[in-house]
């Protein structure tokens, strides 16, 4: 089985469905939220774009500690600028993936907050968990767009707004 080939093309094809989905982002709707405990539309849609990187972070590292690695969020005001940050770190993790051997999935990798660890997987499963995370949010995303009467398009088939998928 060539596990990266099947990581690959399931990136791709998580990265052509968001993309259709952030092409249709309205700049004009940013700080909508459906409820005070969600994230902001652009907060959400940042954050689905800049997980498109983390295939080739994951490759790269062995874990990423929100207290002592200094990452924050990009904080993104436009279309373009999702569109510009999903395809920068799309290509990031293509290439990692492309690089990779399948030996390279097999160390750990694990998610900490000063030092307390909160997850630790393979780099197989770390991954795996990033492309779930994608289609998670993208759903959620959906929903922000349904209850501003945005058209969904399709991502696995069809939506009510795109029969023909």
């Amino acid at each position: 089985m060539d596990t990266l080939k099947q990581l690959r093309e399931e990136l791709e094809a998580e990265y052509r469905t968001t993309k259709r989905f952030l092409e249709i982002y309205p700049d004009d709707k940013n700080d909508y939220t459906p409820h005070p405990k969600s994230m902001k539309m652009m907060h959400l849609a940042t954050h689905i774009a800049e997980v498109f990187g983390w295939a080739g972070f994951m490759l790269n590292s062995s874990e990423l500690d929100f207290a002592k690695s200094g990452m924050q969020p990009k904080f993104l005001t436009t279309k373009t600028e999702l569109l510009q940050v999903l395809d920068e770190n799309y290509k990031n993790s293509t290439e990692a993936l492309e690089k990779a051997s399948e030996q390279d999935l097999e160390p750990s990798w694990a998610l900490k907050n000063d030092g307390h660890e909160l997850a630790s997987w393979t780099k197989y499963a770390a991954i795996r968990h990033s492309l779930s995370q994608i289609s998670h949010h993208r759903a959620q995303l959906g929903v922000y767009y349904r209850l501003n009467d945005i058209e969904l398009p399709g991502s696995y088939g069809p939506t009510a707004d795109n029969p023909n998928f």
